[in-house]
């Protein structure tokens, strides 16, 4: 089959892939495919284990926390009702779905996807109501890149380490089942693969006029960003995908940095109250105080707690910041396109890359108010609520993310000619086809 990479653009003919091998573009580098080993028992194992984690999490307590013997204890869906206490609606709702809701939604779709392609492999089994599985596959990756599972547990240790000196922290049982949850949903969302999922329900519909070589500037293809399906060029606006009937989106440069531009500047904007009010006030003996994010790294340089202090100066201020520089360079760079040297289109590829990773990890700080502010709960001895900072930095987050998922970065790739074997990176056959790089 042919797949043309969502990144470079390139269209590439696929091998048959034995399990434990997956396919790279050879001109980018980017994942097309990969057959995990035991690729039906594996990832509904860890689906099964991840629920009865989730179940163990919800049901005994989470961390209880105790100073002059008073004391107070939290389960992990506290955190949402604490926050809701406070009238913070959009955090309690974005911690629940990011690290309960959408995990739980993640797994439960890989269990029954799984089930359903393991039943078409062993006995052929015709796919009733092909348009509802269409519909979750969707869903399914749609949702993968707002599990937060990881960077909630990161958040609590964090927590933990800042309120350790003030008080005695308790771990309950739901913690370590939560430990073990967090590993588990990210070793499920490694063993899945969208372009091979695909392939178990719906085969691909070959198309004529395309080739293995050819780019989107040929213009002669429309790749689908949901199944991987090489399309012919739409005659309509809402043409869809001949096999997962997503809607298509032909290649538009400027479009693609319309929108990324637009999310960039609102998150600026968002960042600049996120640093002005405080994130949370801390109540003690009466007398409450408020803290910014830069006021809470430098308190806890003073306590002597300086690697937790690096932690959230990295994920809060360092992080947001260079992300946002960085993508405007990106932008920038991609709407002059004054190169389209591959080497130049790689290293821009890998930064954006970098930064797409690195966003999501910026909720920390977020997840570690939302702990506390549950946690420390003690009247007028010590208490913390949120400040008005805490929204808009989520914000902040969330329209980072949004503008990197939003860039198309087969902008890099501007060229009209065929890529060409350099630096071992392209392998050709003796017909001039281009074919993957297929590894362990």
């Amino acid at each position: 089959m042919m797949i043309a990479c969502e990144e470079c653009g390139l269209v590439v003919d696929i091998p048959n892939l034995n399990e434990g091998e997956k396919a790279t573009c050879p001109r980018c580098g980017h994942t097309l495919i990969k057959a995990v080993s035991l690729p039906f028992q594996r990832p509904v194992a860890y689906g099964v284990a991840c629920l009865i984690m989730l179940a163990l999490s919800l049901s005994f307590p989470f961390l209880s926390f105790t100073v002059n013997g008073m004391g107070h204890q939290i389960t992990l869906l506290n955190a949402a009702e604490t926050l809701q206490h406070f009238e913070n609606s959009v955090l309690a709702i974005l911690l629940m779905t990011t690290v309960i809701v959408f995990p739980a939604a993640y797994v439960i779709l890989v269990l029954y996807l799984y089930y359903r392609a393991n039943k078409v492999k062993n006995i052929g089994h015709v796919i009733h109501a092909r348009s509802w599985i269409k519909f979750l596959c969707r869903i399914l990756f749609k949702i993968q890149p707002w599990l937060m599972v990881d960077v909630f547990l990161i958040g609590v240790l964090v927590s933990l380490v800042k309120i350790s000196a003030l008080a005695h922290i308790g771990l309950g049982n739901s913690f370590w089942a939560f430990c073990l949850y967090s590993v588990l949903v990210v070793k499920c969302v490694s063993l899945v693969d969208r372009t091979w999922l695909w392939d178990q329900f719906f085969a691909m519909v070959p198309i004529d006029g395309v080739h293995d070589g050819d780019t989107h500037m040929d213009h002669n293809h429309v790749g689908c960003h949901d199944c991987n399906q090489i399309n012919p060029m739409p005659t309509t606006h809402n043409a869809r995908c001949l096999r997962c009937d997503s809607r298509l989106h032909v290649f538009n440069a400027n479009h693609s940095l319309q929108y990324s531009w637009a999310y960039l500047l609102a998150s600026i904007v968002f960042y600049i109250p996120a640093n002005l009010y405080p994130m949370m006030y801390t109540v003690s003996l009466g007398q409450t105080e408020g803290s910014t994010i830069l006021g809470g790294v430098v308190l806890l340089w003073k306590m002597g707690s300086w690697p937790i202090a690096l932690v959230i100066f990295i994920a809060s201020i360092f992080i947001p910041m260079a992300k946002m520089f960085t993508l405007a360079w990106l932008y920038f760079c991609a709407g002059k396109r004054t190169d389209d040297s591959t080497h130049i289109a790689i290293k821009h590829l890998k930064l954006y890359r970098l930064t797409e990773f690195i966003g999501r990890w910026s909720m920390v700080d977020i997840f570690v108010v939302a702990i506390l502010v549950a946690l420390v709960q003690l009247q007028n001895l010590m208490a913390i609520s949120p400040g008005p900072a805490a929204l808009c930095f989520a914000i902040v987050v969330i329209f980072t993310m949004l503008s990197a998922m939003s860039f198309d970065p087969r902008v890099f790739w501007t060229t009209k000619s065929k890529p060409c074997k350099q630096d071992s990176e392209l392998d050709a056959t003796e017909s001039n086809s281009v074919v993957p790089s297929v590894h362990k």
